[in-house]
């Protein structure tokens, strides 16, 4: 991979992060993106610190003019986008159906369904005009099954697999393709979260899975990785589950 332009949102923790350090290592040149200041330069520091360029802009998904300006300043900077990692995401709050809101819904959908949308509709702007490029959408295994508990997170999920499929069809014909990654369970603050912190609910959730842990951010990294790469050239509109054999 000779020294793509890369789009991360949401690379300020967990998985967007570990990707960011993946491509880095691979001697991409990235914008990394998020909404938190003083986060988005230190990242941005310590891969520049890799011996990469680097840049962090701040930028809500949920606004479509901020991805606009984001995507826009990664193209001025850079002269063009070759990879977009759209990972922006929040599991919200959980709970049973007949507990949820319009605002929870609105909490969920905002960001892990607009964003996405918004997300593609910049990415694709720009890799239809120039003829090329790879978007990986950040899904979950939740997009492809139903979690007691979860149902707007699952809902959003589901919507995530439906959009990287209408993506990868209005792409296709440009050279741009687009997949995703749904992970299962990952050792991140958001799987704290899911299990409500709760050591004994984490243990029995992770029983259900047959390789006995949850999944790593390196791992997931690595798996974003090769769906950008050119080793997965004729792979588009799917979406990889990495789940220790959970959907199996």
């Amino acid at each position: 991979m000779s020294s793509p332009v890369v789009l991360i949102t949401g690379a300020l923790t967990g998985i967007g992060r570990a990707t960011a350090l993946a491509f880095a290592k691979e001697g991409a040149r990235l914008v990394v993106s998020g909404r938190r200041d003083e986060a988005g330069q230190t990242l941005a520091a310590e891969l520049r610190d890799l011996g990469i360029e680097a840049e962090f802009v701040r930028a809500d998904v949920r606004h479509d003019e901020d991805v606009s300006k984001l995507v826009d300043r990664t193209v001025a900077r850079f002269g063009r986008l070759d990879i977009a990692v759209n990972n922006a995401g929040t599991e919200g709050q959980t709970g049973p159906l007949t507990q949820q809101t319009g605002e929870s819904y609105a909490a969920i959908f905002d960001t892990n369904v607009l964003g996405t949308l918004f997300s593609l509709k910049h990415e694709l702007r720009v890799m239809t005009a120039q003829g090329s490029g790879a978007i990986v959408n950040v899904s979950s295994v939740a997009g492809k099954t139903g979690f007691p508990g979860a149902g707007v997170y699952v809902a959003s999920k589901h919507a995530v697999e439906g959009l990287t499929k209408t993506a990868a069809l209005e792409g296709v014909a440009a050279g741009v393709r687009v997949n995703a990654v749904a992970p299962g369970p990952i050792q991140t603050d958001m799987l704290e979260r899911f299990t409500g912190n709760d050591a004994d609910a984490k243990a029995g959730f992770l029983s259900l899975i047959p390789a006995q842990r949850a999944g790593t951010v390196e791992e997931i990294a690595q798996t974003i990785l090769f769906l950008a790469s050119d080793k997965a050239q004729y792979l588009t509109g799917q979406s990889i589950t990495v789940d220790g054999g959970y959907m199996a």
